[in-house]
């Protein structure tokens, strides 16, 4: 454990006095590991302060509230005892929820001396900004995106094209299940319609990567046609046989 220093919240005061606007300073200790969880969850940083938080055991630390829901995290910079860490928290205000801070850039905190005035002169200059900048792109996101913009499920087709990979590396469709409109589409992207076998079929001579591209080719074209694409591996033929669908079924397969 770093020992505590005793200038913490002095600093934290004197940061809050010299901070535009009016800020004022909440001193907190830690009688265990586990208390600093609650401020430190909350930090808006994804660097150095964010390490220290996860790697060291703070016995106190301090939040600093602003204007507009603004609040800082001041703590201790382990193994230098001349400098202490400014860290922004992400807002706690009312509706905001995770997906509201997609696409918004960290504020990210920094280092900063036990000098309040030069403290503050950097805060101001190069933690604030971006921090103000975040949290109204997160309060705008609030107010416009209340819930995430789940995606929306496909629309219902007509017309279906399922290739399917059998057993014996075969890539390819049964012709009578091919619909119409999609076989031209077949044909320009090297399916080879094999009449003994009653199905278009994808030469293997165009090896895993040739395959892809055209599979990938031929269902960007049919759904843009509106017509689906499957893929499928074939149903295993080593397992029980399925029972007859019915007795005059099962006696035709005994004639």
């Amino acid at each position: 454990m770093i020992p505590t220093r005793t200038d913490l919240s002095d600093f934290a005061r004197a940061l809050a006095g010299c901070l535009p606007g009016a800020w004022t300073s909440e001193y907190q200790r830690h009688a265990t590991y586990e208390d600093q969880f609650p401020r430190t969850v909350q930090l808006w940083d994804a660097g150095h302060v964010d390490y220290i938080v996860s790697q060291y055991v703070l016995t106190h630390d301090a939040v600093l509230h602003g204007p507009g829901d603004q609040r800082l995290y001041v703590a201790d910079r382990p193994l230098y005892p001349y400098q202490f860490v400014v860290a922004p928290l992400a807002p706690d205000t009312s509706g905001v929820k995770p997906h509201h801070f997609d696409g918004v850039e960290e504020p990210n905190g920094i280092t900063v001396p036990n000098d309040p005035a030069r403290a503050a002169a950097q805060v101001t200059r190069r933690v604030l900004p971006r921090y103000e900048q975040a949290l109204e792109a997160v309060l705008d996101n609030v107010a416009n995106q209340p819930d995430p913009s789940h995606r929306s499920a496909p629309p219902q087709v007509d017309q279906v094209l399922t290739l399917t990979l059998y057993d014996d590396g075969a890539l390819g469709a049964p012709y009578g299940s091919v619909p119409p409109d999609a076989r031209m589409v077949l044909y320009a992207h090297g399916f080879q319609y094999h009449p003994h076998q009653a199905a278009f079929l994808l030469p293997a001579t165009y090896g895993e990567s040739g395959r892809a591209l055209r599979v990938q080719a031929v269902a960007q074209q049919l759904t843009a046609k509106g017509i689906g694409v499957n893929l499928r591996h074939s149903a295993p033929t080593t397992g029980p046989g399925l029972p007859p669908a019915s007795p005059n079924a099962a006696r035709a397969l005994h004639r």
